[in-house]
């Protein structure tokens, strides 16, 4: 009997322990790494950019081709065309200028020498004349009529004779006799032909009365022939 209990006592136990079993606890879920993903973004946008400028870099470094080649010397040297034509166009305005603008001559009162470029920023009312013309007598005679109606220090009026072997003293004499109180000068032959060669030859021509206006831009009027009115003269030192 005893051997009998010790026996179903055994299996009891035994049971026991295999019903009662181990039990595993569950596992946490595990939570993302934020600091690691950050990292692994931030290299994946680098790693972008870098390819990015490798392939900038490769373009830039990649031969033009022949026709691209051509079409930048061609816009080059067109650019340089335009430059030289500017810079000739002014030299030739500068020439043309410097042909009548620069050649002195002496006035016939003071015997100073001056040219007709040396009154920058004023208006220079320029008359050719001869004291033979009587044309020009009537045309001066107009022009002091303007002069009173002007009165500014801002507009120059000049008489140059086209007689260009008369003395000083005679002109001078001349515009004295006839109350002709302005500048007055012989011309040079030398400035003679350079008006001739600027306007034409009819301002070789005194009884024609040509004149013109240099103005104070030192831009030039176009030469102006017959004897006009005090006020229209008055009109074209005014523009």
């Amino acid at each position: 009997m005893k051997r009998l209990a010790l026996i179903l006592m055994t299996l009891f136990l035994l049971g026991a322990v295999a019903c009662s079993g181990t039990t595993t606890p569950s596992a946490e879920p595990a939570v993302p790494d934020t600091e690691t993903m950050t990292d692994t973004k931030m290299d994946s946008e680098l790693a972008d950019t870098e390819m990015a400028d490798s392939d900038a870099a490769e373009s830039a470094d990649e031969p033009m081709t022949e026709g691209q080649h051509d079409t930048m010397a061609s816009d080059d040297m067109a650019a340089a065309d335009d430059t030289m034509a500017d810079d000739s166009m002014a030299e030739d305005t500068m020439a043309a200028a410097a042909a009548w603008q620069t050649v002195p001559v002496t006035n016939a009162r003071t015997g100073e020498t001056f040219t007709l470029g040396d009154f920058a920023g004023k208006t220079v009312f320029v008359e050719p004349m001869a004291t033979w013309c009587s044309n020009c007598r009537q045309q001066l005679t107009n022009v002091q009529q303007a002069r009173t109606q002007i009165n500014s220090d801002d507009v120059v009026f000049i008489a140059l004779s086209v007689e260009t072997t008369i003395s000083n003293e005679e002109l001078a004499q001349y515009a004295d006799n006839l109350g002709f109180d302005w500048t007055f000068a012989v011309m040079s032959p030398e400035l003679l032909q350079a008006l001739s060669d600027e306007f034409g030859r009819t301002i070789t021509n005194p009884p024609s009365t040509p004149h013109f206006v240099i103005r104070p831009d030192g831009s030039v009027s176009d030469l102006v022939t017959g004897v006009e009115s005090a006020e229209a003269i008055v009109a074209q030192t005014s523009n």
